[in-house]
């Protein structure tokens, strides 16, 4: 290795001639966590042995995937005809023609259009899969 150190050796004292070539290296920290620190004496050795440091960057994952927007916009473009089966056990043959955040609006064939409201329904699928359904 590199001078006569290796990885295995962190109990051992440096050698006086890779000594002047080592860099001191301090971690970059926010205004709130240094004052924290000056409350808890042992502040730092806790942050370094629970290591949050490392965890309190990381972002948190996001609240919404938007999946359920692509599916709706998927089917309405293709004019894919779906079948909706609401929670009674009801099904609804038509075309998603538009969506909000709490309801769909289906236009069917012979009957007259539909609001649904989607906590009333229980699942729905597209109606070429029906084969295997029933």
């Amino acid at each position: 290795m590199k001078n006569g150190m290796d990885s295995a050796a962190v109990g051992r004292a440096p050698e006086t001639e890779s000594f002047g070539n080592r860099k001191l290296i301090r971690p970059s920290l926010s205004r709130e966590s240094r004052e924290g620190a000056r409350a808890n004496d042992n502040g730092d050795r806790e942050r370094r042995s629970n290591g949050s440091g490392a965890a309190a960057k990381k972002t948190p994952p996001p609240d919404q995937t938007h999946a359920e927007n692509f599916y709706y916009q998927k089917q309405m473009q293709t004019k894919t005809p779906m079948v909706i089966v609401l929670q009674d056990g009801e099904e609804i043959h038509g075309i998603i023609e538009w969506y909000d955040k709490h309801c769909i609006k289906v236009t069917r064939n012979n009957s007259a259009n539909v609001l649904i409201y989607k906590p009333a329904i229980k699942y729905m699928f597209k109606e070429g899969e029906m084969v295997g359904r029933k």
